[in-house]
């Protein structure tokens, strides 16, 4: 293994155990967000997503006009998308997060802290996920794909900007401006998160998290001769290549994916037996075990069809300021509000 790729893996740890730990101690997730904001009427963890966004949009959009990361080598910034398809997945999994009570990314955490029902979860939306990718799902995933993707020449803000006569950097520099303030004034709006320390310090980490991902693959891991793919957090495909390695290790690499996934389970773990929050938990009857797997199912699948999940669209993707993931995070947040409210309103069950 090259000294590049090991240095990728290690990052991709180290971003996992600082991002478990967080999300531990915070609560980060934007299902947990949305109902505290509807349902609840508590707004301040959707206020530390917001700010999450803005710290990766500013930092990550930074980091692409300075010349040290080229996002454009991502999976977000494609020429040809299908907006459908984005915008479907998004639905599926936004409602599947409701149903399982969180995303992908919180299943890892929750894990982390003895929660069995998230084992399923992870294990459920990990099979799924591959199905989608290359089981039994992919044929009729990939025929939507090619019956409804265009090709287009614009397929970021900057670059819609760029058609109104802006330059690159220009254009580049006023996207970017223009979503991280919109986001931080809707964050610090808030009286109540403007004294909740610990979620303006999870907000700003976790989005440092997502710049610290395009850096490390697409700075410390550019190598002409053995290049890794230009990628950030995101959790659908990585807990499917998590899942495939664990039982098929010979013949497959370790990748920043899979890296992440780990650490994100291993901070949570240690963070959880350091504070005292390690308890076991499992299900309160089969029927709250069948939901549970059915929206990890609906997650897996959606997460696949809409290129990422809450964090790998919602943060990550939203940080290249890619328009197909604006329209993937719509999908998300109108399935999530679906689930929430409404008359395909999840009824909750009484859990711990």
């Amino acid at each position: 293994m090259e000294s590049s790729t090991q240095l990728v893996i290690l990052a991709g740890l180290a971003i996992g155990l600082v991002y478990g730990a967080v999300g531990l101690l915070s609560g980060f997730c934007l299902m947990s967000s949305m109902r505290g904001w509807l349902a609840d009427g508590d707004g301040r963890l959707v206020r530390t997503y917001a700010l999450a966004i803005a710290v990766a949009v500013a930092a990550s959009q930074f980091l692409a006009g300075s010349g040290t990361v080229d996002l454009g080598k991502s999976i977000y910034l494609q020429q040809s998308f299908s907006v459908p398809v984005l915008f479907l997945g998004g639905l599926l999994f936004g409602y599947g997060m409701v149903l399982s009570n969180g995303c992908g990314s919180r299943a890892l955490v929750l894990l982390g802290r003895g929660n069995l029902r998230s084992f399923v979860v992870v294990i459920v939306l990990g099979i799924a996920a591959q199905m989608t990718l290359k089981g039994l799902i992919a044929p009729a995933r990939i025929a939507l794909v090619q019956a409804s993707q265009t090709t287009v020449s614009t397929n970021s803000l900057p670059s819609l900007l760029a058609t109104l006569g802006l330059a690159e950097g220009p254009a580049r520099a006023l996207a970017a401006a223009a979503i991280a303030i919109a986001l931080l004034l809707f964050a610090f709006a808030h009286p109540a998160f403007r004294r909740s320390p610990g979620q303006i310090a999870a907000g700003v980490v976790v989005g440092l998290l997502a710049a610290g991902g395009w850096y490390v693959t697409g700075s410390l891991g550019a190598d002409d001769f053995n290049p890794v793919p230009v990628t950030s957090l995101t959790f659908i495909a990585p807990i499917a290549d998590a899942l495939q390695y664990a039982m098929l290790s010979t013949g497959l690499t370790l990748n920043f994916g899979i890296a992440t996934v780990a650490g994100v389970f291993a901070g949570s773990l240690v963070t959880a037996l350091a504070t005292g929050r390690f308890k076991l938990e499992g299900y309160s009857s089969p029927r709250h075990m069948l939901r549970s797997g059915s929206g990890a199912a609906l997650m897996g699948i959606g997460g696949v069809m809409a290129f990422g999940c809450s964090i790998g669209q919602g943060l990550t993707g939203v940080s290249t300021l890619a328009l197909g993931s604006f329209v993937a995070v719509a999908g998300i947040l109108l399935g999530t509000t679906a689930g929430l409210r409404g008359s395909l309103r999840v009824q909750p069950l009484a859990v711990a």
